[in-house]
């Protein structure tokens, strides 16, 4: 327990170096703001550095939770409670609506055949890539993206030496605590009998991912929902296009059944019925609240599986 509490403080503590040093690695080469929100706004670093870790240490529920259970956790519970607490009111291009609901049938390709392809991996990354574009072409001309916590970062890493130098730090703290993290949840795993896929997909998650509901709520707050949401969108493709992506490529993980009948129905379903609400012009308090009831049916359905 007290390894995977570490591992949780490292790695947000070394995120925030990491943010502040890739950002002023775009700043020095001269990337627009609105380029640079919209690579780094949805970057989740802790997030991508569990995952590979525990797929390369064969902890699959683990790794494949960084994608399904993360996906989950930031949609339902960060994106539903900062809605509870400040409705979102944005218009978003029907391009971005249209890939960010794609998103969860396209991480449906790696859960065929029971094995992680790295065909599919390929697939994904390749979509990523795709989808990343269209994002920064369309952030030149919408401001939802153009995140105040990132053009802070960029203004605090002003000497050239820093952005490097804060992105060597972050990389290899972000490893450290992904390590701890791994190992901390094998040990959980071992010593209180706790089902695999309720740590990988339910606990974890939850545990890296707590700082999004903030990161939700406070643009809102300060009247900049466009930011909030452009943070959810982001963050969803690098979760499930991005990091999926990679542990398919680098580390292909067997996927369990529980994965194809359980968490990829409710990351598609969650997925779904969030763009429906951004397409109808936002999320409301009232849509708010049946994103954390249905998250709170995913949690329930986990525990009365391996009851």
């Amino acid at each position: 327990m007290g390894a995977f509490l570490l591992g949780i403080l490292v790695v947000t503590w070394s995120t925030e170096r990491l943010l502040a040093g890739m950002v002023g690695l775009a700043a020095l080469l001269r990337l627009t703001p609105f380029a640079i929100a919209g690579i780094f706004s949805g970057l989740e670093a802790e997030n991508v550095a569990v995952g590979l870790v525990a797929a390369h240490g064969g902890v699959a529920e683990l790794a494949l939770g960084t994608v399904f259970g993360g996906g989950v956790f930031i949609i339902c519970v960060a994106l539903g409670l900062g809605a509870v607490l400040v409705p979102l009111r944005v218009q978003l291009p029907t391009g971005i609506l249209v890939g960010f609901a794609a998103t969860p049938l396209l991480a449906g390709l790696a859960l065929v055949g029971g094995v992680t392809s790295r065909w599919a991996g390929i697939a994904l990354l390749a979509a990523f890539a795709l989808v990343l574009s269209y994002v920064v072409v369309v952030s030149r001309t919408h401001r939802f993206l153009e995140a105040d916590q990132v053009l802070e970062a960029a203004r605090r890493t002003r000497r050239r030496w820093t952005a490097p130098l804060l992105t060597l730090v972050g990389i290899a703290a972000v490893t450290a605590g992904a390590e701890l993290i791994t190992y901390g949840a094998e040990q959980m795993i071992d010593r209180f009998s706790l089902p695999a896929a309720l740590i990988g997909m339910v606990v974890t998650p939850a545990a890296i991912e707590l700082e999004e509901v903030i990161r939700q709520v406070v643009p809102a707050f300060h009247g900049r929902p466009d930011v909030s949401v452009g943070n959810l969108v982001g963050s969803v493709f690098y979760f499930v296009l991005f990091n999926l992506g990679l542990i398919a490529l680098t580390s292909p993980v067997p996927v369990a059944p529980l994965t194809q009948a359980l968490d990829w129905p409710f990351l598609a379903a969650s997925t779904w019925l969030t763009a429906l609400f951004l397409w109808r012009g936002g999320v409301g308090r009232g849509q708010g609240a049946t994103l954390l009831a249905l998250y709170a049916g995913y949690v329930t359905a986990h525990l009365l599986v391996r009851s």
